[in-house]
């Protein structure tokens, strides 16, 4: 039996930087957390502790925030900018993953106007990049995590086997509500990343409301198949969906009745867990080098 070292990687996790535009009166902020990681002829370091082919973790942090200084157009571009940088910069590293968290801030109003250096952070949402360079090969993959969305009717959910465990009564009518994790696959690099994120958002926003659901499953593959049918930039869609469960509140102890035809609110109770968790991916085809060493699902 012989032991050996399999793929490895490493870097700096979790890298926060906050970049100001000071170049006019009206300041523009960005807001990311960055986490890079290398991979190439690392072994000596595991094996013998040799640090010889290790570019510290600390230098990574460093290139981070120097890189800042030049500002930062986009998620993706920025993540770009590391990823080549870093996988070239010695002959043993030959890939190189940023992975990209964008926290949005709105301006805050006065008097009615917006104002020119004072931000609130917007809630919700996280806008999400990661960029892999894998020795001369560039693949993008943009995101967003925590998109909370809720339908209070156009869900159904029935026809399922039911088995001596089986207690969920079948339904036409229910809330659907999940918090979408997604991830997209560019084709190339020549895309106008704010453009296209924004776009891309906007179709699974509208999908998921247009779409009369039998299961989640349903919604989850129809909103993939909308970002690659409207946006050609886009070859492949990663869905993390689960089910945040809304149940009809049996109100009769207090002699009401609790009827979805009736008059008056229907009064649900929401259940954090456990919950059903769905995810897949929806493609044209497949680039592997694109995920690997992502951490995601599927």
């Amino acid at each position: 039996m012989a032991i050996v070292l399999g793929p490895n990687q490493y870097g700096k996790a979790e890298v926060r930087v906050v970049a100001v535009d000071r170049s006019t009166a009206r300041h523009s902020l960005v807001d990311l957390n960055v986490s890079t990681a290398l991979r190439g002829d690392f072994a000596a370091a595991h094996t013998t502790g040799d640090n010889g082919h290790v570019l510290t973790t600390d230098a990574q942090k460093n290139t981070v925030f120097a890189f800042a200084r030049d500002g930062i157009a986009s998620p993706e571009e920025f993540g770009l900018r590391l990823a080549r940088h870093l996988a070239g910069s010695y002959d043993w590293v030959t890939g190189a993953r940023v992975a990209i968290e964008s926290y949005g801030w709105d301006r805050i109003v006065v008097g009615g106007a917006p104002h020119d250096h004072a931000f609130s952070r917007t809630g919700g949402d996280v806008r999400t990049a990661v960029v892999t360079a894998d020795g001369e090969d560039l693949h993008v993959l943009a995101g967003l995590s925590d998109l909370v969305v809720l339908k209070t009717t156009g869900s159904e959910f029935w026809g399922f086997p039911r088995d001596r465990y089986t207690t969920l009564p079948e339904t036409t009518d229910r809330i659907l509500a999940t918090a979408v994790t997604a991830r997209w696959r560019y084709t190339g690099l020549d895309v106008d990343w704010h453009a296209t994120y924004d776009a891309v958002r906007a179709t699974l926003l509208e999908t998921f409301a247009a779409t009369h659901s039998l299961a989640l499953q349903q919604s989850l593959y129809a909103m993939g198949e909308a970002v690659l049918e409207q946006h050609r930039d886009v070859a492949e869609v990663r869905m993390s969906m689960p089910n945040k469960h809304h149940f009809l509140q049996d109100l009769s102890a207090f002699g009401l009745d609790n009827d979805l035809d009736g008059p008056g609110a229907v009064v649900y109770h929401a259940d954090d867990r456990p919950y059903g968790l769905i995810e897949e991916p929806v493609l044209r085809d497949d680039v592997p080098a694109a995920w690997l060493g992502t951490p995601g699902f599927c």
